[in-house]
């Protein structure tokens, strides 16, 4: 099975898991919207990925395993055992998937493709796959560059790809979780509450719980919130202004990064 079939069977296995989760024990109330959003959001991830597939001679692992091949990046010149070079090369890529969100909200020209993804007003295991194709793609080659300078072992940014794909699945599930131990998770992982936090309509919420994976990086950084103002089960989510439903169809949500409000 090649890295590609393999992502893919992890990614579908794991979004059946979550839904089924969802539809027995949600976490928040579940709007009656399914209909209308799934169909947009998993075709958002289906043009993305076809999209870079198209565009992009090789992808993150095809980069690493040119760069291990010619001994590109930093990694390969320290003499680490090779399970201490993968964990650095996966705690390297957390990093700097951490950064590229906060630039993403940071920088008006990427803000205007990240947007798509937060104009989603529910939150459920679909959401994970709405991403604007161009950001997708963006995405990837950001994590080449970083695969490139680091030298980062194939092993490992094969693993990092389906810890990415599996914990955006999680953060964005609308599954219920016991709160002394989500508690207890957070303070090393993301948990679905508190990426929920970043997908709040409050401007200054949505710049805050940046990881993916680690929550070291918010707590470091200081974009940490615990809580939201609002609370939990009352909490709107979204964008003032794009989350009407004339802007959520899917012509108009890959049209959205033409637009300057929002």
């Amino acid at each position: 099975m090649n890295h590609n079939a393999l992502r893919l069977v992890a990614f579908c296995s794991l979004w059946v898991t979550f839904a089924a989760a969802e539809w027995h024990s949600p976490r928040h109330v579940a709007k009656a919207e399914r209909l209308r959003r799934w169909p947009i959001n998993l075709s958002l991830g289906v043009i993305g990925t076809l999209c870079l597939q198209a565009v992009m001679p090789w992808l993150a692992v095809d980069a690493a395993l040119i760069g291990e091949d010619r001994q590109i990046g930093g990694l390969h010149a320290l003499h680490l055992p090779p399970l201490i070079k993968a964990m650095a090369g996966i705690i390297t890529l957390d990093l700097s998937i951490y950064m590229q969100h906060r630039l993403m909200h940071r920088l008006p020209l990427l803000w205007r493709l990240h947007r798509v993804h937060h104009t989603d007003a529910s939150l459920d295991v679909s959401s994970a796959t709405r991403f604007h194709p161009a950001e997708i793609a963006l995405s990837m080659v950001w994590k080449i560059g970083v695969v490139l300078a680091f030298g980062i072992a194939p092993v490992a940014v094969l693993s990092f790809e389906i810890l990415l794909s599996s914990f955006a699945l999680f953060t964005h599930a609308n599954v219920s979780i016991p709160e002394r131990w989500e508690c207890v998770i957070r303070t090393v992982f993301v948990t679905p509450e508190m990426h929920r936090i970043h997908h709040s309509i409050e401007h200054e919420e949505h710049r805050r719980n940046f990881c993916f994976h680690l929550s070291l990086w918010d707590r470091v950084f200081g974009t940490y919130c615990a809580t939201p103002i609002e609370p939990p089960r009352s909490m709107k989510l979204g964008l003032t202004g794009l989350g009407y439903p004339a802007e959520q169809t899917l012509l108009r949500l890959l049209l959205m990064p033409l637009k300057r409000e929002g």
